[in-house]
């Protein structure tokens, strides 16, 4: 079964742990000095917020973490029927977390993740450079 991801940076950890806390009316699963994640079976959500220092906060990324090969599988297809540039990051270790992933990024801009969680890491770890992957999909007439 897939689960709707959402990925936001934050100022503050401590008061987006509380803030979020409140809101899901569930302390986060994963708790640490950067990072922290909620998954929740009401909404089917894996909700995860990272200090941003230095880098701008809001929504980060979307995606679909799925539990199988087999539904990455299928996701990634439906990626590359999209008909927009696909990154296929394979193997990688973000989030304190062991995955494999792809990425994506809607006509607007919007970047998505599919990605297959494999276990957990003693570190953040990192995300590819997806502006090449952002820039490719903005509209060429955008103003503002």
């Amino acid at each position: 079964m897939k689960r709707f991801h959402v990925h936001v940076g934050v100022a503050d950890i401590d008061a987006s742990i509380a803030f979020y806390t409140g809101l899901f009316d569930a302390p986060p699963s994963v708790v640490k000095d950067d990072y922290a994640k909620w998954m929740l079976e009401d909404p089917r959500i894996n909700f995860a917020v990272s200090l941003r220092n230095g880098r701008p906060q809001g929504i980060e990324h979307v995606g679909l973490q799925v539990d199988s090969a087999a539904e990455l599988a299928e996701v990634q297809s439906r990626l590359v029927s999209a008909k927009a540039p696909v990154v296929n990051e394979g193997a990688a270790t973000c989030c304190y977390a062991k995955s494999r992933k792809s990425w994506i990024a809607d006509p607007d801009g919007v970047v998505w993740e599919a990605f297959l969680t494999e276990g957990s890491s003693t570190i953040y770890g990192d995300s590819p450079d997806l502006a090449a992957l952002v820039s490719a999909s903005a509209p060429a007439s955008a103003c503002c």
